[in-house]
């Protein structure tokens, strides 16, 4: 990634979540649990879905696709935090920096716009039932995750366009475990109050409207189910609370990194480590644990897999 500005800084400093040597070898151990849980996590998901017939539906297709941009976004800043738990100096390259920045958004943009879709899938199979086959069509499905990502891309380069050219000639210490754009524009050699008003605003922008989207979704399907019987308000409720605590839990933090920042080193960091490392270990935890057919299907490629393991 070339640039040519007033820069004469060739990398940052990470300065990471902890000083002590004692906790840093407790936190490496923590991610490195976190990390291994949730790449088989969400690779499980994956692979379950692909090969179990009975979860080729609009629904689990969107899961599969949630799993992957989870997987992606926990690739991202996982790693490098680990191996720099080891290191002295924690840096990292300008160029790798402003590729996190473009990464981190990209997934995070794409899955604001997922986590959409998924609800408009629920509200279409709640609200419209007789008519789900029709309008969740698999080349809709297909068109929908393309649209998703296309959006996160578009975020991520227009996050990017606002910061590759700035000047950064003096301070180089980033107070978190990765590139967090507002920290990065925070270290550039000019006046970067209304640039900042320009980044948050486009990130709030598209926060903002996905949580409103999925806010009337979710509103509009639980006044719906209302008139339904016992048995079909029961599986809707069950279906939209996983739903809506991946929804908390991804946003909430974005709220507040993005929309209204606190400016308090320790919370930003907790809410950082909560948004890139805890999310994507809990999106797939909490649509397994409360999903029947999708343990069903575990259960069904486990034994499978020990089946072959037995002919072997």
């Amino acid at each position: 990634m070339d640039r040519v500005n007033q820069s004469v800084v060739s990398e940052f400093v990470l300065l990471g979540l902890a000083d002590s040597w004692e906790l840093q070898i407790c936190l490496f151990l923590l991610f490195s649990v976190i990390y291994l849980a949730t790449v088989s996590g969400n690779i499980l998901i994956m692979t379950t879905v692909i090969t179990d017939s009975h979860l080729h539906s609009p629904m689990y297709f969107l899961l599969a696709n949630l799993s992957f941009v989870d997987l992606c976004l926990s690739s991202v800043t996982i790693p490098k935090t680990i191996i720099d738990f080891f290191r002295h100096s924690k840096t990292i390259s300008f160029e790798t920096c402003m590729w996190q920045v473009v990464f981190v958004h990209f997934a995070g943009g794409g899955e604001m716009v997922l986590l959409v879709t998924m609800a408009y899938d629920r509200y279409v199979a709640i609200c419209k039932p007789l008519y789900y086959t029709t309008i969740m069509s698999q080349q809709k499905c297909i068109w929908l995750v393309v649209i998703s990502w296309a959006i996160g891309l578009v975020h991520s380069i227009s996050q990017l366009a606002m910061i590759v050219d700035l000047p950064f000639c003096g301070p180089r210490e980033i107070d978190s475990f990765f590139c967090d754009l507002p920290l990065v524009i925070e270290l550039a050699c000019m006046d970067t109050y209304t640039l900042g008003l320009l980044v948050n605003a486009d990130s709030g922008f598209l926060a903002t409207t996905c949580f409103i989207l999925l806010l009337i979704s979710y509103t509009y399907i639980l006044l719906t189910v209302r008139h339904h019987s016992t048995d079909g308000v029961y599986k809707a409720l069950s279906t939209c609370t996983a739903h809506i605590m991946v929804v908390v839990i991804f946003f909430v933090p974005c709220i507040f990194i993005y929309l209204c920042p606190l400016n308090i080193p320790s919370v930003d960091k907790f809410l950082a480590v909560f948004y890139a490392v805890f999310t994507p270990l809990l999106n797939p935890a909490i649509y397994t644990l409360r999903n029947k057919e999708m343990k069903a299907a575990m259960k069904r490629l486990r034994s499978q897999y020990v089946s072959s393991r037995e002919k072997s």
